[in-house]
């Protein structure tokens, strides 16, 4: 049997973990994948499965229409659709159920090799508790779908912040999903450019935050436009990549007291192998219009970044300026503007502009001063492009140390002493 799956599908087709959980954003194709495997796995040996959410009210509740769906799309030979279960001539039977709703007959259900909980965003830690031990046969697996919430959820806490060992878990999105049509295109954008704070929730899977934690909160729209003749700018600003973490640049301008941000790059972590990270950002940096012919500031801890990019075609590149205070500054300063002004392009600024946040405190929820360190490479780009314009670039430069007192000795030729 052979048919078409996304790529992240190979990883858990072939795993015999425990846990297998696929989480994110909407359009991943999770469900029908995993109807796909788990399908797939039983045509061609006899296994039992269940199919489990937090509660069930009538089987149209369930993924039973997926299933079945899947089974005539595929082609799949030996398979009887019933109205409450599915059942395959090889002894393969599917069932489906409600964890609250209908715990017996969890427990009724003798020697399951798979357990499949979809929409577990919603299951709660009781219902977790007692499913868990259930599923007990020797190499059974729970395999778990569900879209992000909050970080609050059981689920969410269970196989994300706290994965238990023997767990294979990846968060997936629409970008993942090859059969990513127009229409569901469509519907991204449109949350996208009207409702960015819902959008990093349903598309990015991002939990759901406070919109008081946001550091940049009522500030940021999103919208086309193209800067005029009168504008100031451009400012161009590039935080390196370190290990996982992708380089940021964008290029800003500014007009009517606001801050237009209308060009992004991301990435540079070479995919080939065959050569460093460093060699792929002057082409990265090249999709910034204009990035090099103009000044750009770039973080300076990496020097050796700078000094290779400005060989090899950014001759103006230089390094930002940093003092105590310096990132406080100049969110003081991008929260000074009447507006922050993302065009749609800008697709990776736009969506950590809404997931740069301020801590908060795990018992009150009280908002904290100190700032998260994620969800920033944009935002720290862009704070090394408007540097000039930070308040604090203006203080008087730190005194220059006075020069080092040396010692000079005079050698007298001829003798054997010297004078200082």
């Amino acid at each position: 049997m052979k048919t078409q799956l996304p790529e992240w599908a190979r990883e858990f087709a072939e795993s015999d973990s425990r846990y297998l959980v696929a989480w994110g954003g909407r359009a991943a194709a999770r469900s029908w994948t995993f109807g796909a495997l788990m399908l797939l796995r039983a045509t061609q040996k006899p296994t039992v499965c269940l199919c489990a959410r937090e509660t069930q009210e009538s089987i149209s509740d369930s993924v039973h229409r997926v299933l079945s769906n899947t089974i005539d799309r595929l082609g799949l030979p030996g398979w009887d659709v019933q109205q409450y279960k599915i059942v395959h001539r090889n002894g393969s039977e599917i069932t489906f159920c409600g964890i609250r709703t209908d715990p017996a007959k969890i427990k009724s259900t003798e020697g399951v090799d798979i357990c499949w909980v979809e929409e577990a965003e919603a299951v709660s830690e009781n219902s977790w508790n007692y499913l868990t031990p259930t599923i007990r046969k020797n190499g059974s697996q729970i395999w778990v779908t569900f879209n992000t919430r909050f970080e609050t959820d059981p689920t969410f806490k269970r196989f994300v912040l706290n994965p238990p060992p023997g767990s294979l878990i990846r968060k997936v999105s629409f970008r993942d999903n090859p059969w990513h049509n127009k229409e569901m295109e469509a519907e991204r954008l449109h949350m996208m450019h009207t409702d960015p704070d819902a959008y990093a929730c349903v598309w990015e899977g991002e939990p759901a935050r406070s919109t008081l934690a946001q550091v940049l909160s009522g500030k940021v729209s999103v919208r086309s436009f193209t800067a005029g003749e009168t504008w100031d700018g451009p400012y161009y600003g590039i935080d390196w990549g370190f290990s996982t973490d992708p380089t940021a640049a964008n290029r800003v301008w500014v007009h009517n007291d606001a801050l237009w941000v209308d060009y992004e790059a991301h990435g540079g972590r070479n995919p080939d192998g065959n050569s460093s990270e460093i060699d792929v950002l002057p082409e990265l940096l090249m999709t910034v219009p204009g990035m090099d012919s103009h000044v750009s500031r770039a973080d300076n801890s990496r020097p050796e970044t700078i000094s290779y990019v400005k060989r090899h075609g950014f001759p103006r590149i230089q390094a930002c300026r940093k003092w105590p205070g310096c990132i406080e500054d100049g969110i003081a300063r991008l929260r000074g503007f009447s507006e922050i002004v993302i065009h749609p392009r800008c697709e990776h600024t736009i969506l950590e502009t809404r997931l740069y946040s301020h801590k908060v405190d795990r018992l009150s929820g009280d908002v904290l001063p100190e700032i998260i360190d994620k969800h920033n490479h944009h935002m720290d780009a862009i704070r090394y492009a408007i540097q000039p314009l930070i308040y604090g670039e203006k203080r008087p430069p730190e005194p220059e140390p006075e020069p080092e007192q040396r010692e000079e000795w005079e050698f007298s030729t001829g003798s054997s002493w010297m004078s200082r």
